[in-house]
């Protein structure tokens, strides 16, 4: 190349890169000189006095104008909020029959609730802000569970961030599944199920089972495992109740694709049935029949010494009696399902949690229907 040509070349690049960086001066002084007026404009509205061109200016701003240092407006890292409507309204003046109405309990039963779960859910104060406390996270939780509300919803009812809406809703939901779960959700006295059954007409019987179905999103992974019959994606909970519509056992997380009776072979109270651990043994004499003690479940349940099941086909008196009082007796387990989904109405939507976390929120609403 010819050595003028390469001269002159580099007189060009070099003739540009001043140019970029007087231009990039320029672009600092402005930037500067906007942020020292937007400095005097905000001390100008905290001390409420004028400020004149001709104050002398402070050791920071002279720091700015010199370049050393470049101002930077503090930020916040979270939005102010209100908690008035919680601390003021609901725990001052809301009465009994309004606890009731939404959070689907007295205040009693929730301050009891509250001192049962707080182990499990007392958080201490940062430096940052001070933990939220436990009554206010078993609220958030009921509130979200009782009502079809979506977590921004619930997140401006009481004062919290949306994200801290749905880690507190699986707080609560797993402490009341590690702690109550096996004290709320069993068995109980054997003896005044099966008094309770016989007085509606069916004896020696300790409690009706079925299944139901709580819609879901569709999942990532083998999402048409999950889809029932009726076409809609869902997981199966299954249900032993007593006469009185009380969860006495719970098996809750398989697909609804599934036939209610795989549940029931692959479910815990199916081996203890199967083996007769489960129900002391009571036996009663009918004619010349010794009866165990059952439980009662609708057709598509298998026919079991311990299992018992309506009448198909051509029916006689008898027979139509049988399934009469086997249905009437049955029809607790359906009350159930119906008051479960009534009182915490977030199992009537589609549930927007992960696979492994709505087992534990449905296994935390039938702990806090036996409540």
């Amino acid at each position: 190349m010819d050595p003028a040509a390469t001269i002159a070349g580099l007189v060009a690049v070099l003739n540009t890169s001043q140019l970029i960086i007087h231009l990039s001066l320029r672009q600092m002084q402005r930037n500067r000189a906007r942020r020292l007026r937007h400095r005097r404009e905000s001390l100008k509205s905290e001390s409420g006095t004028e400020l004149s061109e001709t104050t002398s200016p402070s050791a920071q701003d002279m720091t700015l104008a010199m370049g050393h240092v470049d101002f930077v407006e503090r930020r916040f890292w979270a939005r102010e909020t209100s908690t008035e409507w919680w601390d003021r309204i609901v725990l001052q003046v809301w009465d009994e029959s309004q606890w009731l109405r939404n959070f689907r309990m007295r205040k009693g039963t929730f301050l009891e609730l509250c001192e049962l779960l707080s182990p499990a859910l007392k958080r201490k104060d940062t430096r940052m802000r001070a933990a939220l406390t436990v009554q206010k996270r078993v609220a958030i939780a009921l509130w979200k569970l009782a009502t079809p509300d979506s977590y921004r919803s619930v997140a401006n009812h009481f004062g919290v961030g949306k994200s801290t809406v749905g880690v507190v809703v699986m707080q609560v939901a797993k402490a009341i599944v590690k702690v109550l779960l096996p004290k709320v959700v069993t068995l109980g006295n054997a003896q005044v199920i099966i008094d309770g059954f016989a007085a509606m007409g069916f004896p020696n019987c300790g409690g009706a089972i079925d299944g139901t179905h709580i819609p879901i999103l569709g999942p990532d992974h083998q999402a048409s495992q999950y889809i029932n019959r009726k076409g809609y994606f869902s997981m199966v909970l299954q249900a032993l109740v007593d006469h009185r519509g009380r969860f006495t056992n719970i098996y809750v997380g398989w697909p609804g694709k599934v036939h209610d009776a795989r549940v029931f072979r692959n479910s815990g109270l199916f081996r203890r049935l199967q083996e007769g651990i489960y129900f002391p043994d009571h036996k009663i004499t009918l004619g010349d029949v010794e009866m165990p003690t059952v439980i009662l479940g609708d057709p598509a349940y298998p026919l079991m010494p311990w299992l018992m099941k309506p009448y198909t086909g051509a029916l006689d008196t008898e027979k139509e009696l049988f399934n009469y009082r086997l249905s009437k007796c049955r029809m607790v387990v359906e009350c159930a399902f119906g008051r479960l989904k009534g009182r915490w109405r977030s199992l009537l939507t589609r549930c927007d949690l992960s696979e492994t976390n709505i087992p534990i929120v449905i296994a935390a609403c039938c702990v806090l229907h036996n409540l």
